[in-house]
């Protein structure tokens, strides 16, 4: 059976089963257009920083060659691998010589700076030579080990992988060797190199790199990692995998662990470690999630804050959590068919993840709030995208997710096709070849058009979302199963086209009671769309502050348009207010005395927002 080329390929026991990057071509819409810039804008953007940065300077020092200080952070090595694995998902994709030519290159590299043992870090052996493994709680050998698996088997299943995939196999042998047969019971302060274990041994058959991932994974919560300064919460080392209840402490960490627990389970049938994880979603997901999907409130620890700690003008939110959520989520809709997981993806896609990268794919925000006010102090974290960051984790992360977007729009089981995402192009599944058209997400119309069908009867399973107040399939109401989709069964042929229409009604949003920093407030969101009201799109003089949604007013959804500089869109409109209060003292009164304005506010969707005037910007707005 010809291997699967994409990033999650469990073995036997998913209930549906990923397909291909090679076997879904997006022709259009917005994930259409982030593969585009990102293969002419942003990939290039980041193949200059490896040099710039000191990714490739450093692990030249590390093979001996050339000299000058170290550059970057102690997990620098990480952008290198994440940068490795964007490329090769995109000669996946779109196959160009170039990129199998820095693939080979930075191998070559790799090659020479790794140690005979089979370990690697250019920071660890550069400048701490006598300190590697004795700082795990803070060192990220581990983390950037379990990026480098991970760009190895990209390399490897896109073609291009023939000198990277044994740097990768002798390290992880090496972590084998001292960390499962050789007594350490050390484990790495940033989980991620268990999602990547798991990874490893599904493409090369080595039990030992599950073994490991399964061992990493049952010692946390045992105290193993020591305190970094930042607690035990922090690095999910409180209480053992089983028994935890929420997530905690860093967002990109938590969420990398679950990813792997769910792989782990995926090959060895441990329910307990899917029982646990599902426990801790269904709790994030009603306490702990941005209605972007974002994911961590708190900007100390980079992390969860308490149940329903979401603040919109400190939200962290940071854009590696959104990448790492749908790898989380990716698993456990593999691991069980049900169709929340794919809502949580789609939300996460065109809100949290879709912001991050500004419309010409040249700058990134490390993290997205949902609040930006018009007196703020621009810092690195809260003012305009960057082309780069000191810690530059998120954008090649960001493109490595981009490239490998086909991977995660359908699946096929022995009962057929699933589709999961809305996008048009064509999705080769289950023996099957399906043309979608559609102007999603701005249109809810889907039209699904067999172009090749096997032979006898089998099952197409189209997603409802949860948003999708009334939804049909041919023209008839069609209400979704249990799981979350509509299912046809029938025998197929050549010319049969189903066409699914969702509700695209926009919607007022209101939070939970317990959501302090928003209550009293709404939100605006249209189909998958989150929206929010830009400084650039008010009455001139209104300022966002200032901006009350009217009693009883009703969203008007505008024509779709070309927004210089933020491109194709939908905008919507509503009744709103300017209320002006006087200002005499404390900011507090026994007496309001505000008066207000009415006037026409106007939202576009919040992952087109900051490609303007960089203003004020709010997903929230009090109701008057």
């Amino acid at each position: 059976m010809e291997q699967i080329v994409g990033p999650a390929v469990p073995a036997g026991r998913a209930v549906v089963r990923p397909i291909g990057i090679r076997d879904v071509a997006i022709t259009g819409g917005p994930f259409g257009r982030w593969q585009r810039i990102n293969r002419e804008a942003s990939i290039p953007l980041g193949l200059e920083q490896m040099e710039r940065s000191g990714a490739l300077p450093n692990l030249r020092r590390a093979a001996g060659e050339g000299d000058g200080p170290f550059q970057g952070y102690r997990f620098q090595d990480s952008d290198l691998y994440k940068q490795l694995e964007a490329v090769s998902w995109e000669h996946a994709r779109a196959p160009e010589a170039g990129y199998a030519e820095f693939v080979g290159q930075a191998a070559a590299v790799l090659a020479r700076a790794q140690r005979p043992d089979g370990y690697l870090n250019s920071h660890y052996q550069v400048v701490k030579p006598d300190k590697i493994y004795a700082e795990l709680e803070y060192s990220h050998e581990m983390y950037c080990a379990g990026h480098l698996f991970q760009a190895a088997v990209a390399a490897a299943r896109a073609g291009v992988g023939e000198s990277l995939l044994p740097v990768a196999r002798r390290f992880a042998d090496h972590l084998v060797e001292v960390f499962l047969t050789g007594g350490n019971d050390g484990i790495d302060g940033h989980a991620e190199v268990e999602t990547a274990l798991v990874e490893l041994h599904r493409l090369t058959g080595e039990r030992a790199y599950l073994d490991l991932a399964s061992k990493l994974i049952d010692n946390r919560g045992k105290g193993l990692i020591r305190d970094s300064g930042m607690g035990m919460l922090y690095a999910q080392d409180h209480l053992p995998v089983r028994e935890a209840d929420t997530a905690v402490g860093h967002a990109v960490r938590q969420l990398y662990l679950e990813s792997g627990i769910v792989d782990v389970y995926l090959e060895t049938g441990d329910v307990s470690l899917l029982e646990c994880s599902v426990r801790r979603w269904e709790d994030m997901v009603a306490t702990k999630t941005y209605i972007t999907g974002g994911l961590g409130s708190r900007h100390d620890g980079e992390a969860f804050g308490e149940r329903y700690e979401l603040p919109s003008d400190r939200g962290y939110s940071e854009s590696c959590a959104a990448i790492a959520s749908v790898h989380w989520n990716w698993r456990l809709l593999l691991a069980t068919g049900q169709g929340r997981y794919a809502d949580l993806i789609e939300r996460t896609l065109y809100n949290a993840f879709a912001a991050s990268t500004s419309a010409d794919g040249l700058r990134f925000f490390y993290v997205n709030p949902l609040q930006r006010r018009n007196d703020l102090v621009e810092d690195a974290y809260l003012g305009r995208r960057r082309e780069w960051f000191a810690c530059a984790c998120c954008p090649p992360n960001i493109m490595r997710l981009v490239a490998s977007l086909g991977g995660y729009l359908a699946t096929e089981s022995e009962a057929g096709v699933q589709v999961h995402q809305y996008v048009p192009g064509t999705i080769d599944a289950g023996g099957a070849r399906l043309r979608v058209d559609t102007d999603y997400p701005w249109d809810g119309v889907v039209r699904v058009t067999v172009e090749e069908a096997p032979p006898g009867e089998w099952e197409l399973a189209l997603r409802v979302p949860s948003w999708s107040g009334s939804t049909s399939v041919n023209g008839r109401r069609a209400d979704p199963g249990d799981d979350g989709y509509f299912r046809i069964r029938r025998l197929w042929t050549r010319g049969n086209t189903v066409e699914l229409r969702l509700d695209m009604t926009p919607r007022l949003m209101h939070p939970h009671h317990r959501i302090d920093a928003v209550r009293g407030s709404v939100a605006l969101q249209r189909g998958p769309l989150v929206y929010c009201f830009e400084q650039a799109d008010q009455p001139d003089g209104v300022e966002m502050d200032d901006l009350a949604i009217a009693p009883g007013a009703e969203p008007r959804v505008l024509a779709v348009q070309d927004l210089e500089g933020v491109g194709r869109t939908v905008p919507i409109e509503i009744d709103a207010v300017v209320v002006d209060e006087p200002r005499d003292g404390l900011p507090y009164t026994a007496k309001p005395s505000a008066t207000s304005t009415r006037v026409t506010a106007t939202a576009v969707p919040y992952f087109q927002w900051d490609n303007r005037d960089g203003g004020a910007m709010r997903v929230w707005i009090p109701l008057a």
